[in-house]
């Protein structure tokens, strides 16, 4: 067949496609197979309807058949697909929790709103923390009453809240039981990060996803957010760190002086760590309100043995003397007094199934012995 152009026009003249197939190899191929089994001769003339049809519904099956093939493929090197799918279905279902579903939000945000805390699903209180009553009174001061009362806080540039605050100290101490208390009694929005949170094997989207962080928190302003194990999220830089991650805390500290810049903003990053040596010192400097939380001391171990008993039925609880008690856990951390109390209790319980585990032995000797004592005397 000679070289030329050639029309495919249906009955009522509607052109289909236009192929140079003398001078494109790559075109011919395609036609082929798009027109299967019809002859060569017949591209010189009219379709008709029926071979029109024919002609569109294979070019159906062949753009189904390579967008499913091109998805599959994709979902195939991305396995962390369906993972996102949740992720989002999450939180859709937060965002209509907290009336925020009408708010425009971005693919990167979205995936921060997963993490997002409802104040009224946090179950812990002031009251649940034990021994750290002038901690807590300072918290509220420097912390709540800024986020809460920002009318008396807004007219000058030194009543200004802070927007770092860095919880310190042992581990088991009551830091993040603390954040929690403080998110919510002061009924902010508190965005819990990680660290794999920000982490993409995409070049460039830890960047996307740490600037979402904070354009989430604006937009849904009041807003803690909270970073547990700070040092291992943000520790000191050093020339072997990779360059993802470098860039991530550079970024991230960017955006966290734009937060300080304004002055309406009501955002405020709230850090907890048991290394702060090993947080970078750039960071150090962006929280200037900082608290130790210590190793309890003997007044307070008391105080909070008495806050873990008091919801128990132990009904020798007088008999207890929790000031001995307190005196002989010396350098023991609010943790530590839990996991004593726990072990105590699973102790009597272990206990008592090994008493009735014993009796139940002697009731069967028993009748079994009385059993082969009737069966000789029958004899």
């Amino acid at each position: 067949m000679a070289s030329g152009v050639y029309i495919l026009t249906s009955p009522i003249s509607i052109p289909l496609c236009n192929f140079n197939l003398g001078s494109s190899l790559g075109a011919r191929n395609t036609l082929e197979i798009l027109l299967g089994e019809l002859s060569k001769d017949f591209l010189t003339r009219p379709l008709t309807r029926n071979e029109a049809c024919l002609v569109l519904l294979r070019v159906a099956v062949f753009g189904a058949t390579t967008y499913f093939g091109i998805k599959w493929v994709s979902d195939a090197l991305d396995p962390a697909q369906k993972q996102r799918m949740q992720l989002k279905k999450r939180a859709e279902d937060l965002m209509k929790q907290i009336g925020i579903e009408k708010l425009k939000l971005t693919e990167h945000e979205m995936n921060i709103v997963a993490h997002l805390v409802v104040p009224r699903d946090i179950k812990v209180t002031w009251n649940d923390v034990a021994g750290l009553d002038e901690l807590v009174s300072e918290l509220r001061d420097a912390v709540i009453l800024p986020l809460q009362q920002t009318r008396l806080f807004e007219r000058s540039k030194l009543c200004q809240p802070p927007k770092g605050v860095l919880l310190y100290g042992p581990p088991g101490c009551g830091k993040t039981l603390l954040a929690k208390a403080m998110a919510q009694a002061s009924n902010c929005r508190f965005i819990n990060l990680q660290a794999p949170t920000l982490m993409d094997k995409w070049y460039g989207e830890s960047q996307k996803l740490t600037a979402a962080v904070f354009s989430l928190a604006i937009k849904i302003q009041p807003c803690i957010i909270f970073i547990d194990e700070i040092d291992a999220f943000l520790r000191n830089r050093s020339r072997t760190d990779h360059e993802a991650t470098a860039m991530m805390k550079a970024e991230f500290m960017s955006l966290w002086d734009g937060l300080q810049t304004a002055s309406d903003c009501q955002v405020m990053v709230l850090g907890a760590t048991n290394r702060p040596q090993d947080v970078d010192p750039a960071i150090l400097r962006r929280m200037p309100t900082a608290f130790h939380i210590a190793l309890p001391t003997q007044r307070q171990r008391q105080e909070i043995l008495k806050l873990i008993l008091a919801g128990e039925n132990v009904s020798c609880l007088n008999a207890v003397n929790l000031k001995e008690l307190a005196e002989k856990t010396r350098g023991y951390s609010g943790s530590d007094l839990w996991e004593l109390c726990r072990d105590a209790a699973t102790y009597r319980v272990r206990d008592y199934v090994r008493k009735q585990q014993m009796r139940q032995i002697a009731h069967l000797l028993h009748h079994r012995g009385s059993g082969i004592e009737a069966m000789v005397a029958q004899w």
